[in-house]
């Protein structure tokens, strides 16, 4: 069985070294020592200024839009992960759906200006598949309008613009370090601002708002992450050169395979980014044919997702039901085929194979 995907495992022996540091600190989790490190190391190799290490990407979502003090509409994407949505239900507010890019697949700027009105407060665009949006589009008219921008950057560890980090655009950007992500521990997520305001701000709310002991700043939850989740993020940490170099030359294995398979195209990614392999989409002519496809695959072993389908604007039941063309034809139509740090050259080949013959 080949899977979708399959977490990346640091060598046993390394990770119990950090197991051995804990029992040695006898401090489990309220930011202990590794955490605090896993911090500053992430902070250095991603070339950010303020970050936190929190206990999942929801989380930082939710702790993003109330760092931001948000309380009206949200124009978002319903092409996403449902957490995009959900957090900002979640949190009181209202998402709008704008309908996305057909070459990109992230959020449509051309579209947005319309959808605003007078209780709109911020944008919260997803880095689809880790593909940068049109984050120089997203400023302009987030200036013009007074709107905070919120980066769900799920997908995008490692990524860059024009040689910057990605995490360096809007007002909050936040990661998931999910076991599914390129980068992970285990559980975990990341949240990401250049504005020193924000970042006490979400210091506090990580930890139910409390300013020392005894005395509380701000309302807060418990956002707090394990000393056993940053072990794991310390020992993956020591391979995340090779997890990418080795995810981004299976993405072009399987480019160069599928390149003249003319019923596939491929999301079109950021000119001035590089794709960092987190996942490998592909988009059909037809949904008949995406589903023909995954049933030959998976009939041989061989798993894939629907990332993201159905179009959540039309599939939540806590949200009026709202037609996005674009979305809703795209979504019936991608699928996300195996890639992972195990996963072997000849496996991309066999599957292009599978692919080639359905």
């Amino acid at each position: 069985m080949i899977p979708v995907t399959r977490p990346f495992f640091p060598p046993i022996e390394e990770y119990n070294r950090y197991l051995d540091r804990i029992w040695s600190s006898a401090q489990l989790t309220n930011m202990g020592p590794l955490s605090r490190e896993l911090e500053e190391k992430l902070k250095e190799y991603l070339n950010v200024d303020y970050l936190l290490f929190v206990s999942n990407g929801t989380i930082a979502l939710q702790m993003a839009i109330k760092a931001l003090e948000l309380q009206g509409e949200i124009i978002t994407t319903p092409f996403s992960f449902v957490a995009t949505s959900s957090t900002i239900v979640w949190e009181g507010c209202m998402p709008v759906f704008v309908d996305i890019d057909p070459e990109t697949l992230n959020i449509d700027p051309s579209k947005i200006e319309d959808a605003i009105t007078p209780n709109t407060q911020a944008i919260m665009a997803t880095h689809v598949y880790g593909n940068p949006c049109d984050i120089a589009a997203m400023d302009v008219i987030a200036k013009k309008h007074n709107l905070k921008v919120i980066y769900d950057a799920a997908h995008a560890f490692g990524v860059e613009v024009a040689g910057t980090s990605v995490f360096n655009f809007g007002d909050i950007s936040t990661l998931s370090l999910h076991a599914t992500k390129l980068f992970h521990t285990g559980e975990g997520g990341l949240v990401v601002t250049r504005d020193p305001g924000y970042f006490e701000r979400l210091k506090y709310i990580r930890n139910f708002g409390f300013q020392g002991q005894d005395s509380f700043a701000y309302l807060g939850i418990n956002g707090k992450n394990s000393e056993l989740h940053a072990a794991m993020g310390l020992a993956n940490l020591k391979y995340i050169d090779r997890i990418l170099q080795k995810r981004q030359a299976l993405t072009c294995r399987y480019d160069e395979n599928l390149k003249k398979h003319l019923n596939l195209r491929r999301p079109l990614w950021h000119k001035d980014s590089k794709n960092n392999g987190a996942y490998y989409p592909v988009l059909f002519e037809s949904e008949e044919k995406l589903l023909n496809c995954r049933k030959r695959l998976s009939d041989n072993g061989i798993g894939t997702r629907r990332y993201f389908y159905p179009s959540l604007a039309s599939a939540l039941p806590y949200l009026e039901p709202k037609a996005m063309p674009v979305t809703d034809d795209l979504a019936k139509r991608v699928l996300c085929l195996p890639l992972y740090f195990d996963l072997e050259v000849k496996e991309v080949d066999w599957i292009c194979n599978m692919i080639s013959e359905s």
